[in-house]
């Protein structure tokens, strides 16, 4: 069997990842989609091709030989973008840290590169597999040279193969004569010239014909088209040149041995760090535990199973001013108990004998009671408060410190956080994580199999938390988030502990009985659809739908992709307007979504006693606002009446009523007192409608004349304008041309020139900066506004606008909920707030606290922030959250 080996075009195929995966970033704000795009892509073929050798060539930013030739060669190509950029001398370490050979050569391309290396190893008698996205490299594809070229479909990257019947089969030339091709059609990307008018089409006829460009030209007589001979024989010179410059020179002076192409460990300790640091952890899993960086840490693990040591050591932690403690469960059971209150050790206490569960939550509570000046780290709090106890909000804010929250406000750009995150980003070092400790068994699992290894692993827990949270309170101080850490995000986490712990009541029956409502409008829907369609099909089909829209009833504005026409949202809905099809298209489809996931989903969700409790994550969203999940009652949709019957489920226990209380257009109240634009203001001031206002002003009618269409055109432009809504976007909002859009967002800004003045600060002070800050320190990075890429810069020029006023009303909300809880705690009510949806908060009320709630939560709100227009609140009753709503 002949060996083989890999050899990888290293520019294109990071130039493929980048382009086909989403902006990624590590714990450090690295971008890293490049980088884990290319190891995915170099894993797969190596698994595929299990190879001896392996090497990736690079191109250099200098000249090549073809640059001499000609030079315009590759002068049409943008630069690489800046995040792309400052990823390859991370991927060329990474390689080297991996041991794979990484060529490059001053003056050629990596086209040649990998063209003389796949000649060289095919003349010893070796087989190679060349990965790349460049098909010019299809000229060396031979019987033992495959050329793998990786593609996109469906989301899922697959390798298209080429040997040289492939070639000829796929393109009807054999590979050499791909040069010739190139020779007479050029090529755009690299600004390879060709014969001027002639296209790929006739380039393959005249090369199957003539065989080569030097033939072609002993017998440009026989071409009897006037315009072809024409341009054929007036710049046959450009042809010559373009073969030049398309050839890949197979004999470049590498002085590469085959030594070096030798596989050897790629998994080595080195390679280890970088994958940690890049944070690619399912990449971590491939290495072997002997590969990992696993020097000591300077810090003993302990693990106490003895009750009487166990006591005299919480004694001792009394007298600690400062300790960090993990509490480690599967599912909800704890099953044990890590400790640090030190540099030099951490911890250990298993859930065993005497050290029952009980007995670790009461004398973790007791620690946590002290009334003496101490802080305790944790990471994730409100977990901890599930599986340990809850605590006090003034004692949240005042004793204890969240690393995960802090983390987050430091980078809140990142999708999840976790210790090993903080350790390498804060602490600079390489812990291992659950996954790569235990794979997929449990905790009490893992402790039976090696109780040293869950004592390692929970001990670095407790350890990260107490080195890093003086290192995070520090850079919260430095960035002026601390205040927002203490008296916000952290007696929020309490807040939500406790919504989270009450919970919602949902009566399963009318869930049900809604959902077989909804399944008869579904029904008699389907049957309208299919006597307009003239047949039955799929309705859920995109593609018997396309053909059903586009094919059968010529239906305009089709967008044809790779798969068949478009059947997306926006294309259905511009067509809608003109087609009751469409629209019932459309309405068939939310209510089907409103089935499956509300009517029918929502009761996998509702616990014993008849309660759903969502999950409320408040280290998620990038503005600062609070998400919910599993389920996701934030998303209930109810602009439109069938989405807000969903709410008729949820009811208040019995003796009690639903209280709602809701911002009113509390983002623009924000932008009037931010931008301090007198008009604006002064609008709120009255009490004036302000929508009607600004409708009155922008489109120069009396206030008396304002139409209800206008002042739907003005809210829109209103809430638009926050969101840095273009005129395109506006004209689609409004089905109005873009002219005319543009022309109501221009007379908003000269209404209300302040705004106009506000907001290109914000993009201004966003490029200087790097980041949005809201009106309490919260920032939001914005990598964005630095990108090379149109599209990328223009969002974070939008989030620019936007992250501001929306974090600064998430930050007033968090407020909100915290005064008003703690109002209601010191005026010893049953009642408890048990949900929060953007502006409007939910509390479950006794009868007889109706009107003590009324007023906490009419006083507590409108006072939650001190702006220059006032905050207001619109507050209803209701026996479901629908009525109160």
């Amino acid at each position: 069997m002949r060996d083989k080996l890999v050899l990888i075009d290293g520019n294109s195929i990071a130039n493929r990842a980048f382009y086909g995966l989403p902006d990624l970033t590590n714990a450090l704000g690295e971008h890293t989609n490049a980088i884990y795009g290319f190891l995915n892509i170099m894993f797969k073929i190596l698994t595929e091709e299990e190879p001896q050798y392996l090497a990736v060539a690079f191109d250099l930013h200098e000249p090549t030989f073809r640059h001499r030739m000609y030079d315009a060669y590759k002068g049409t190509r943008k630069p690489m973008p800046s995040e792309l950029k400052e990823q390859m001398p991370v991927l060329r370490e990474l390689l080297d840290a991996m041991q794979v050979k990484v060529v490059t050569l001053a003056g050629y391309e990596a086209d040649d590169l990998l063209g003389t290396l796949a000649k060289r190893a095919e003349a010893n008698g070796r087989d190679v597999a060349l990965v790349s996205g460049d098909r010019d490299l299809l000229q060396i594809a031979t019987d033992h040279i495959k050329i793998r070229i990786p593609k996109t479909k469906g989301g899922r990257t697959e390798v298209e193969d080429y040997y040289a019947q492939d070639v000829v089969t796929r393109y009807g030339i054999t590979p050499a004569q791909v040069i010739e091709l190139k020779a007479l059609m050029g090529d755009s990307s690299d600004n390879i010239p060709g014969v001027p008018k002639v296209g790929e089409k006739t380039a393959t006829t005249l090369i199957q014909t003539y065989g080569s460009i030097e033939n072609l030209k002993e017998h440009l007589d026989e071409i009897t088209k006037p315009a072809l001979h024409t341009t054929l024989t007036d710049h046959f010179d450009m042809a010559e040149l373009s073969k030049k410059l398309a050839t890949i020179d197979t004999d470049a002076p590498i002085s590469v041995t085959e030594e070096e192409l030798k596989i050897s460990s790629l998994y080595t300790a080195e390679a280890y760090k970088i994958v940690k640091r890049l944070g690619f952890k399912n990449i971590l899993t491939r290495f072997e535990e002997d590969q990992k960086d696993n020097s000591p840490v300077q810090c003993e693990y302990a693990m106490i199973t003895d009750l009487t040591e166990a006591e005299q050591f919480f004694v001792s932690l009394m007298q600690q001013p400062r300790f960090a403690y993990l509490a480690l469960a599967d599912e909800n059971a704890v099953r044990g108990l890590a400790i640090c209150a030190s540099d030099e050790k951490a911890t250990y206490l298993p859930v065993q004998g005497f050290l029952t569960e009980a007995y670790l939550k009461e004398k973790l509570s007791a620690l946590l009671s002290r009334t003496d000046s101490f802080t305790a780290a944790t990471f994730d709090l409100k977990k901890q408060m599930h599986l340990c106890g809850g605590l006090s909000m003034d004692r949240a804010g005042a004793n204890l410190f969240d690393c995960a929250i802090a983390a987050y406000l430091l980078n809140p750009l990142k999708s999840d956080y976790d210790v090993e995150d903080i350790a390498g980003e804060h602490l600079s070092q390489i812990i291992k994580g659950y996954k790569e400790r235990f794979a997929k068994m449990s905790i009490a699992d893992a402790f039976a199999e090696d109780e040293n290894n869950v004592r390692d692993y929970a001990c670095d827990l407790a350890r990260v938390c107490y080195l890093s949270a003086p290192i995070l309170e520090g850079k919260l101080k430095e960035s002026g988030m601390y205040k927002l850490f203490t008296d916000i995000e952290m007696p929020l986490a309490v807040c939500l502990f406790r919504m989270e712990c009450e919970g919602i009541l949902v009566r399963r029956e009318e869930l049900q009985d809604y959902s077989a409502e909804l399944l008869k409008d579904l029904e008699e829907l389907e049957r309208t659809i299919y006597e307009e369609a003239g047949e039955t099909f799929n309705i859920n089909s995109p593609k018997q739908l396309s053909e059903i829209l586009f094919e059968k009833m010529k239906l305009p504005g089709g967008k044809k992709t790779k798969t068949g026409y478009s059947t997306a949202a926006d294309v259905l809905e511009k067509l809608a307007e003109d087609y009751p099809f469409v629209s019932h298209i459309l309405r068939y489809r939310t209510i089907a979504k409103l089935r499956s996931t509300y009517a029918e989903g929502l009761g996998a969700y509702i616990d014993e006693d008849g309660r759903i409790r969502s999950t409320f994550h408040q280290t998620i969203t990038a503005t600062g606002r609070i998400s919910s999940a599993d389920p996701n009652l934030q998303n209930i949709p109810i602009r439109m009446e069938e989405g807000r019957l969903i709410r008729k489920a949820f009811v208040p226990k019995e003796g009690c009523v639903f209280v709602d209380a809701d911002y009113s257009q509390i983002e623009l109240r924000i932008m009037a007192h931010m931008s301090g634009d007198q008009k604006l203001i002064e609008a709120y001031k009255r009490a004036d409608d302000i929508h009607a206002i600004t409708a009155s002003e922008v489109f120069h009618v009396p206030l008396s004349e304002v139409t209800p269409q206008l002042r739907r055109n003005a809210k829109a432009v209103n809430f638009g304008i926050i969101y840095g809504i273009s005129s395109f976007g506006l004209s689609q909002d409004l089905s109005i041309s873009r002219q005319e859009a543009a022309g109501y967002i221009e007379r908003y800004f000269e209404t209300y020139p302040q705004v106009k003045a506000f907001i290109d600060n914000l993009v201004k002070d966003a490029k200087t900066l790097g980041y949005a800050e809201t009106m309490y320190g919260r920032r939001r990075p914005i990598p964005e506004l630095k990108s090379n890429v149109f599209m990328q810069r223009s969002f974070g020029e939008r989030v620019a606008m936007n992250a501001p006023i929306q974090g600064t009303a998430a930050d007033i909300m968090k407020i909100a909920m915290i005064r008003v809880m703690r109002r209601m705690d010191e005026e010893h009510l049953k009642s408890a707030m048990i949900l929060q949806v953007h502006d409007e908060l939910l509390i479950e009320t006794y009868m007889d606290e109706v009107d003590a709630v009324h007023r906490i939560l009419s006083e507590e709100m409108t006072h939650a922030a001190d702006l220059l227009v006032s905050l207001e609140v619109d507050m209803h009753d209701g026996a479901n959250w629908y009525l109160a709503k």
